[in-house]
């Protein structure tokens, strides 16, 4: 099975994987900063199938699906190998499938903005609401790129702009919908529940304005991680990465610390 992916440097793995109907590159912007001056770091970003330049699979029904396959391609990549996932919205819940898949081989997890409850009228979430807003910029832009802007973005400048354009609102025109729309239709929750706890350093980033998948409901999950820490940010929404960059890449830069401390000793 085919699934683009692309590798940076070498060393301990380092597995990232990007939201719904997204690519790698949402990953690779946000991650990447923070490994300009860290050596021993293999990092290995993925396009999910159907999205990116990942081809959609027939055999793909379901998430359940989507993380054999994801699974799958880890096994081939870093055969019997420990490693370290990160997953951002929809990845953050393939993230914590892959770290009940293989347990043994996991040894620290990242969740950005992490869908945890698959059906969205049972989320817990904040009203959705725009802390920054720039209404010259909005005017420049084409309807449709104003509307996805504004209808995502709780800090609405610039950078933020060309960003979401880059990470988010382009690489969404790549994926396959018809792909898509078959795994929210057939089951985009796994048919089994994610309760395995994991004993090493985690980070959980989410956004205090998400209206996407809040907050709230991740913060449930922090018992399964007695090294966890957790982070709610004002002034961010789901791209919290985007809105909040100095702040997330402060708060990665100290997750990886402590990686390096416990694996790369």
């Amino acid at each position: 099975m085919a699934i683009h992916h692309k590798v940076i440097g070498q060393g301990f793995p380092i597995v990232m994987i990007h939201g719904w109907t997204l690519d790698h590159q949402a990953m690779l912007h946000a991650m990447e900063p923070s490994f300009e001056n860290r050596s021993g770091w293999k990092r290995i970003y993925i396009d999910l199938p159907g999205m990116g330049l990942s081809e959609p699979q027939s055999s793909i029904k379901n998430s359940d699906d989507m993380l054999e396959a994801v699974v799958g391609l880890l096994d081939e990549l870093i055969p019997d190998q420990p490693f370290i996932v990160c997953g951002y919205s929809y990845g953050g819940y393939m993230a914590r499938g892959i770290v009940q898949a293989r347990h043994d081989r996991i040894r620290g997890l990242m969740l950005l903005a992490p869908m945890v409850i698959p059906d969205s009228d049972k989320r817990v979430l904040p009203q959705q609401i725009v802390l920054k807003k720039d209404p010259h910029l909005l005017s420049n832009l084409s309807p449709l790129e104003a509307e996805a802007f504004a209808s995502m973005s709780v800090v609405q400048g610039k950078k933020e702009w060309e960003r979401f354009r880059d990470d988010i609102l382009l690489p969404s025109t790549q994926t396959n919908e018809e792909f898509a729309n078959r795994i929210r239709g057939n089951g985009y929750g796994f048919t089994f529940g994610l309760s395995q706890k994991l004993d090493y350093p985690t980070l959980i980033v989410t956004g205090r304005q998400d209206h996407v998948v809040g907050y709230q409901d991740a913060w449930r999950l922090i018992e399964n991680y007695p090294r966890a820490t957790f982070a709610v940010l004002d002034m961010g929404g789901h791209n919290v990465q985007i809105e909040q960059e100095d702040v997330f890449n402060s708060l990665v830069h100290s997750w990886l610390d402590k990686l390096e401390t416990d694996i790369l000793v």
